[in-house]
């Protein structure tokens, strides 16, 4: 990799010469502007407001506009004369814990490479310090004409260094948070955390950017001159959440299918409780009042003739025993009837009655 500076790293008394390498880079695509009638690049060209001339790079300088739009010319030199001990050096200024470093504060990533033999052994020394510690190293150092503050810190067996912005570069978010007081219910809280629990960790390495694949394959197609078929968008909700309790509950059965999770029961509470439990209780008393009623009424319609069968045989039987010949009435009882002819209730109780009489 090419380095973008030479310099030291300062660490007290130990100076150790290094190189800086970019640690990143940029895969975006670059568009370029044309004329839209017959597709001729549009390219900006540097004119002198003046003299209406196009003007050559050797011949560009820098000023700084006053607050009157006064141009005062700064030169090279004139930056090289002031005092900036940073110039060439990574001047590490403070060892802290890395959670004091606000991410805010994160800017570009370079990497630091001993340069020469000589650099190894205090190279060593510092990175080896750094993983034992625990903590970053803040630092200032100079680059493309002004002073600036990093953060170096082990990646894998390499110093890296992370630009930093000054405190003062960064906003207070005010006015950013919600209006009002925002009451988050605990139901609320523990879907949330179910999700999260549910999306789990990811491969950074397995993260890439769709987008820019698709421009790729846009790109391809129309060099080809084949047709471009539209993709399916996803409707998104466009940020209104009518019932954030079913969203978080259809958004944690959404993660475990797409991780190919079965839902376990119990996991998630159902979305729609009442509404399952209301339907059965209107529709039961319907239902059981013709059930009810039918087996009441038969019932009573039953014992009541079995209750007066049995008293009228209990009468019988003791009006039979009082006569003194109840075995002599019982077997005519049984030949008459097993002789075949019916007659009615009167007549078959009729002989029993002259029998006793006489």
């Amino acid at each position: 990799m090419r380095s973008i500076w030479n310099g030291a790293i300062s660490f007290g008394l130990v100076s150790i010469p290094i190189k800086l390498v970019n640690a990143t880079e940029s895969h975006s695509i670059h568009f370029r502007q044309i004329h839209l009638a017959d597709g001729g690049r549009i390219r900006y060209r540097k004119v002198c407001e003046l003299d209406e001339e196009e003007v050559s790079g050797g011949e560009i300088g820098k000023a700084y506009e006053d607050a009157d739009g006064t141009m005062i010319p700064i030169t090279d030199e004139d930056l090289a004369q002031l005092p900036l001990p940073t110039a060439k050096t990574i001047e590490i200024v403070a060892f802290v814990p890395a959670d004091e470093i606000d991410p805010l504060q994160m800017d570009a990533a370079y990497y630091l490479s001993a340069n020469g033999v000589p650099a190894a052994k205090p190279y060593t020394l510092l990175r080896e310090a750094l993983k034992r510690s625990n903590k970053v190293a803040v630092a200032k150092y100079a680059l493309r004409g002004r002073e600036r503050l990093g953060m170096l810190r082990v990646v894998d067996d390499v110093i890296a260094m992370h630009g930093l912005l000054w405190p003062d570069e960064i906003r207070a978010p005010e006015g950013v948070a919600p209006d009002g007081d925002v009451t988050v219910r605990d139901a609320e809280l523990d879907l949330a955390d179910a999700l999260m629990d549910t999306l789990g960790e990811v491969d950074m390495d397995s993260l890439h950017d769709d987008y820019r694949e698709a421009v790729e394959e846009l790109i391809a197609a129309k060099a080809s001159g084949e047709a471009v078929q539209p993709s399916e968008s996803k409707e998104s909700g466009g940020g209104k959440v009518i019932d954030l309790i079913a969203a978080l509950e259809s958004s944690v059965r959404a993660a475990k299918k797409s991780r190919g999770e079965e839902d376990e029961e119990g996991d998630v509470a159902d979305v729609h409780p009442i509404k399952k439990t209301a339907a059965p209780r209107k529709s039961t008393p319907q239902k059981s009042t013709p059930q009810k009623s039918t087996p009441k009424s038969t019932g009573t319609k039953k014992s009541t003739a079995s209750t007066a069968k049995k008293t009228t045989q209990k009468k019988t039987a003791s009006k039979s025993t009082s006569s003194g010949s109840s075995s002599k009435g019982s077997s005519s009882a049984k030949k008459q009837t097993s002789s075949g002819t019916r007659g009615t209730t009167k007549k078959k109780t009729a002989s029993p009655r002259k029998r006793a009489s006489a």
